[in-house]
């Protein structure tokens, strides 16, 4: 069959016509618009607020210099520093060892193991602090174990992000080592390298990029951390607590932006140095490499089981004391099981009101954050107008990755609280809530959706075209039908990382709408410890629950709408 009879098989495409253009346009333009309103200028109005003094008199850089001639919050610097070094080696080398057990191994149960290193990513992290509290503090049962001295400072510090960081940097090594060319090994064995000269001349090398990629995370998601610091960090600061210090207990806004922009430092390093290593990555796989499968070792597998079962237990234990401690009586004077500490209007002013408000945050987080990531995703992907634009957004959509939740909720207070901001109104209300929220997350969600729409060829969108059927009805009827699995595995992201986030919203409640993440605060706050685990296990409970009901329609769309997968 000929060239020119194939051509005219195909019908020619239709170009997208100028109405529809020119909507696909204006709806990269609005989004463009709320990236910049609710991202770009917060951030700006975050460093002007910087140059003023707490009575709003334009000083410069003099709280920059005030802030280097303080003692104190230099210290801060160098805890914070300290502690995110100590926390991502011990964190980064416990990951790796158990990615490799997962991806490198035959032991038995890894599926089990997967989904017990996701554990800390359902609570927030004020409950490993909680959980350290209960196991080493003065009053804990294990208390002896620390030989002298006190969970409140560096240690407990550590030790609780730990626990709050490894399923983070689990997820990124297990990806890295799940790529192998089984040649490579193949030949290094015929040569004669032993076990440990291989896993140093490949193994490594091939996953290095993963290797840095974690590190950068976990180094970052520790640097800005508050809830950890805040319960068990004692009399250690660390810059988290100093924003939180300066802005709740001092009133003093103009320190705290100063404070603010310095924690968004190590950030955006981390975040620069990772995008160089990335662009800089190569290929591991080609088209004619062959899957690497591990081979049965029985001594490796068992220890691999061990090493495993250990740490999953380390992680499992730490949220069962959690819970555990949510049910005592008294503790350590009466450990009779109540549900007493689940009445948490004798706890907290606003009772479970705080647990409703945070159900109502997460649901609109969900809905309308994925509307927005997704329908986002799809102009910048898939719409033929204004490329230029377009690569703006794509940047402006990554920038939140780089900005702290605390940082992000300090610049809301500045952007919001501006005399010439039309959209004050929104502060103090749900809606504030729900913003910080979605655009604290915006980037992983915006990712998800622009590598699942990759992955669809653009000759759906050319032979809908060619029936002249509208760009909108192709995206509704076809698209999203085909990116299903995506989309709700961003509204399930969006939703746990709504009920579980402390720094976006600290700043911006009102006593109408404080979340369940807060209320906990508060509650560690005043004493009231057992109240605050009880609410913090009610967040594990929902994010659990939410995982299983995402793990069910997972499955049930996958039979309805992805049965083309299996053909």
């Amino acid at each position: 069959m000929s060239a020119v009879t194939l051509n005219a098989a195909r019908p020619p495409a239709r170009p997208v016509e100028r109405g529809e253009a020119r909507l696909l346009g204006g709806g990269l333009a609005a989004v463009a618009v709320l990236l910049l309103v609710f991202v770009v200028l917060p951030l700006g109005t975050l460093f002007l607020r910087s140059l003023y003094d707490r009575n709003d008199a334009f000083v410069g850089l003099a709280n920059f210099a005030a802030f280097l001639n303080t003692p104190s919050l230099l210290t801060s610097v160098a805890n914070s520093v300290t502690v995110a070094l100590i926390s991502t080696a011990i964190t980064v080398t416990l990951a790796f060892a158990y990615a490799f057990a997962i991806t490198r191994t035959r032991m038995p149960g890894k599926a089990l193991f997967k989904l017990l290193a996701q554990i800390p990513i359902l609570a927030p992290s004020l409950l490993p602090a909680i959980a350290l509290v209960y196991l080493f503090g003065n009053k804990g049962f294990l208390r002896d174990l620390l030989m002298g001295h006190s969970i409140y400072g560096p240690i407990g510090i550590v030790m609780g992000e730990v626990f709050y960081t490894f399923p983070h940097a689990v997820m990124i090594l297990t990806v890295a080592l799940s790529g192998a060319d089984a040649r490579l090994y193949e030949a290094a064995e015929a040569l004669g390298a032993r076990p440990w000269r291989r896993f140093l001349t490949i193994t490594l090398p091939g996953a290095r990029y993963g290797l840095i990629s974690a590190l950068f995370v976990v180094f970052t998601l520790v640097v800005t951390d508050f809830g950890v610091p805040k319960v068990i960090g004692g009399s250690y600061n660390v810059l988290a607590t100093d924003v939180y210090k300066q802005v709740v207990g001092q009133q003093n806004f103009g320190v705290g932006a100063v404070v603010g922009m310095v924690l968004l430092v190590p950030a955006v390093l981390a975040f620069a140095a990772d995008w160089i290593g990335q662009r800089r990555q190569m290929a591991l796989l080609s088209a004619r490499s062959v899957p690497y499968r591990p081979r049965r070792r029985p001594l490796g597998d068992g220890l691999a089981l061990a090493f495993c079962g250990l740490v999953a237990a380390v992680l499992a234990g730490m949220l069962g004391m959690a819970a555990f401690a949510s049910l005592v009586t008294l503790w350590p004077y009466n450990l009779t099981l109540t549900l007493a500490n689940y009445d948490f209007a004798a706890f907290d002013s606003a009772g479970w009101a705080s647990y409703a408000n945070s159900i109502r945050m997460a649901a609109w987080t969900a809905a309308a954050g994925t509307v927005l990531v997704f329908t986002g995703a799809w102009l910048v992907e898939r719409s033929p107008a204004a490329p230029v634009l377009a690569g703006v957004v794509r940047l402006m959509a990554i920038v939140p990755l780089a900005v702290p939740g605390m940082v992000l909720g300090l610049a809301y207070i500045f952007f919001f609280n501006a005399p010439w901001n039309p959209l004050g109104g929104l502060y103090h209300g749900m809606a504030i809530l729900v913003l910080s929220t979605v655009v604290h997350f915006y980037t992983v969600g915006h990712l998800t959706a622009a590598t699942a729409l990759k992955q669809l060829d653009r000759e759906f969108e050319a032979v809908s075209a060619s029936l002249k059927v509208p760009v909108w009805t192709t995206f509704w009827r076809v698209t999203v039908p085909l990116c299903l699995p995506a989309i709700l595995d961003i509204a399930i992201y969006l939703f746990v990382n709504a009920m579980t986030t402390v720094s976006a919203v600290v700043f911006l409640y009102s006593p109408d709408t404080k979340p369940a993440s807060v209320a906990v605060l508060n509650m560690d706050d005043a004493g009231e410890v057992a109240g605050a685990a009880a609410m913090a296990m009610m967040i594990v409970y929902t994010s659990a629950g939410v995982r299983v009901l995402h793990a069910v329609l997972s499955w049930a769309l996958q039979r309805r709408t992805q049965a083309w997968r299996a053909r």
